[in-house]
């Protein structure tokens, strides 16, 4: 039986590329991403595991926004190495003006999370999970 290692990639459509490149540049690099490679329309980070990469969204697409509820993405997390990590990931939202849908906070038991959006409304977590 095929057993998956990782998560190796996720890749995001993005309606204003300009943007979204600004916000996950600082994003990434704040989380201890590198830049793996960068195109006219598209870009990568990778921390040596994990990659994310976002691409320019075609015309059709940008027609149609990003909604939380729809069939498809709804959010991405990132396992971070401890509760100190999590409030400086808001420290760091809030210094950049993004916006915070759930603060810094303990949402079950042993799980610290703080969720967010990118420039297109797509929801992100930073999350330790105290196993």
């Amino acid at each position: 039986m095929s057993r998956v290692q990782a998560v190796d990639h996720i890749v995001l459509s993005v309606s204003d590329f300009a943007a979204s490149r600004t916000f996950y540049h600082g994003l990434m690099t704040f989380l201890g991403f590198d830049v793996l490679d960068e195109k006219p329309q598209a870009m990568g980070w990778t921390d040596g595991t994990t990659r994310l990469w976002i691409y320019q969204a075609d015309e059709q697409g940008v027609k149609n926004p990003y909604r939380l509820g729809n069939p498809g993405f709804h959010h991405y997390a990132w396992s971070l190495n401890g509760r100190q990590d999590v409030d400086q990931l808001q420290a760091w939202l809030e210094e950049n003006n993004v916006t915070i849908v759930d603060a810094a906070g303990e949402y079950y038991p042993d799980y610290y999370a703080v969720f967010f959006l990118d420039p297109d409304g797509m929801k992100l977590e930073g999350m330790h999970y105290a196993k």
